[in-house]
C-alpha cells in the first residue's frame, strides 16, 4: 500500500512539474514571429515581484511589440485600452495611437499585487 501512495504521490509531482513548464513552445513562437517582422517599436518590460523594471516606457506611435520577461515570481501583462495581454511571459503587438496607456499585472501575484503599475506613453 505504501509503494502505491508512494507511486502515485510521484506521479503526481511529475505531471505538476510538466504542466507548469508546458506552453512555453507557442510562446517562443509567437515572440520569434513579432520579433521577425521587424516593423515598430520593441518595448522590454522585466518583471519582479510587485513591480515592472520601470515605471514609464516611451515609444513612437505606430506598431508597437510588448516583451515580458519574469524575473521574479510569476506576471502577466495589459496595456489598458488596446489588444496586448499577456499572461505570462512573451509578446504581443498593437498599432498604438499616441496617449498614456497603464500597464497593470493581469496575473494575482501577491500581497503587492495592486501596486504593479507602470506607464507606456506613446508619442
Amino acid at each position: 500500500m505504501k509503494k502505491l501512495l508512494l507511486g502515485l504521490a510521484t506521479l503526481s509531482l511529475v505531471l505538476i512539474l510538466a504542466a507548469c513548464s508546458g506552453g512555453n513552445d507557442q510562446e517562443n513562437a509567437n515572440e520569434s514571429q513579432d520579433k521577425a517582422s521587424g516593423n515598430g517599436e520593441v518595448v522590454e518590460v522585466k518583471a519582479s515581484n510587485w513591480q515592472f523594471d520601470q515605471e514609464e516606457y516611451t515609444v513612437p506611435a505606430g506598431e508597437v511589440t510588448v516583451n515580458l520577461t519574469n524575473e521574479e515570481g510569476f506576471h502577466g501583462l495589459e496595456v489598458e485600452g488596446t489588444d496586448i495581454q499577456l499572461e505570462s511571459e512573451g509578446s504581443a503587438t498593437a498599432t498604438l495611437e499616441p496617449g498614456e496607456y497603464t500597464i497593470r499585472c493581469s496575473v494575482m501575484c501577491g500581497t503587492g499585487h495592486d501596486d504593479m503599475v507602470a506607464t507606456l506613453i506613446v508619442e
